[in-house]
């Protein structure tokens, strides 16, 4: 199939009820039909099961508790930098944010305000900085974790498409991570403040994060927020911070200043949390 055809096919398919079935599959213990699905995931994407605490499929219940399967302990050594990578996954772009656009893929950018679903002043404080997107597929390790020490401030829930997020569609649909369902966790950090975000795809059953646990669904038309300013949640370099059930991409946005990337990293190049990012 043309990148175009699967493009436009996204357009007229009914995204939000195919996601709403497969959280459904996904969250239920459906025994038979469970490890049936477990099986021919492991298979089409060739999942390297060795590295999970439970490396035997029929040890899960539940499709979701296979999708967000712990890692064995010290599989995933942090590296001694100011920052690490917060997941497995692929770059999908990485660099300097121009003024306030986030690079996309070529001929396509968005605003950091539309990202972060806030207003043009708020989103200034990233004017200039450095940004990174990674994809993570399906066969990737599905837990999200801090790049660095950080007290949260805000998070919010923003409603949105549910688009694919891997390269193809990258490339076909405009704004694509500021259009889809996301997301925006806003953090102080001892290098300053950053935001991460997680976005949503099509068949992304849910997000949740280590504080407020599921936040999708319950699916709202209209922005959530909440704010921790008066609370004092900490999380430290490499500790997990969330999950997708069901796999999607992670947005970081940080401030102009001395920051540099780990000169290694190139577009579609594969990476570990815990390796480093940028220093």
């Amino acid at each position: 199939m043309s990148e175009r055809l699967f493009v436009q096919l996204q357009h007229l398919l009914p995204k939000l009820l195919i996601t709403r079935l497969f959280g459904f599959a996904a969250r239920h213990r459906a025994g038979v039909l469970t490890q049936w699905m477990i099986r021919r995931f492991i298979a089409k994407y060739d999942v390297n099961m060795a590295e999970a605490v439970e490396p035997n499929p029929r040890g899960y219940t539940r499709f979701n508790d296979f999708f967000t399967r712990a890692l064995k302990p010290g599989l995933r050594p942090l590296a001694a930098t100011k920052l690490t990578c917060p997941v497995d996954g692929a770059i999908s772009q990485f660099g300097r944010i121009e003024r306030d656009q986030i690079y996309q893929a070529k001929g396509k950018s968005y605003s950091s305000s539309a990202l972060l679903a806030c207003d043009a002043v708020e989103a200034r404080q990233f004017d200039d900085g450095l940004f990174t997107t990674i994809y993570l597929s399906p066969r990737d390790y599905h837990r999200i974790h801090m790049p660095c020490d950080g007290r949260l401030l805000t998070m919010s829930y923003v409603p949105g498409e549910l688009y694919s997020v891997n390269p193809a569609t990258a490339r076909g649909v405009d704004g694509l991570f500021a259009r889809n369902e996301r997301v925006v966790c806003h953090f102080d950090s001892p290098h300053g403040p950053f935001a991460l975000v997680l976005v949503g795809a099509t068949i992304v059953g849910s997000m949740e994060t280590v504080w407020h646990g599921v936040i999708n669904p319950p699916r709202s038309a209209s922005v959530r927020h909440w704010d921790y300013r008066d609370q004092t949640i900490s999380l430290k370099q490499g500790e997990e911070m969330g999950r997708f059930l069901l796999g999607s991409t992670v947005v970081l946005l940080f401030p102009q200043g001395p920051l540099t990337f780990n000169e290694e990293w190139a577009p579609a190049h594969a990476v570990r949390m815990g390796e480093a990012m940028a220093d």
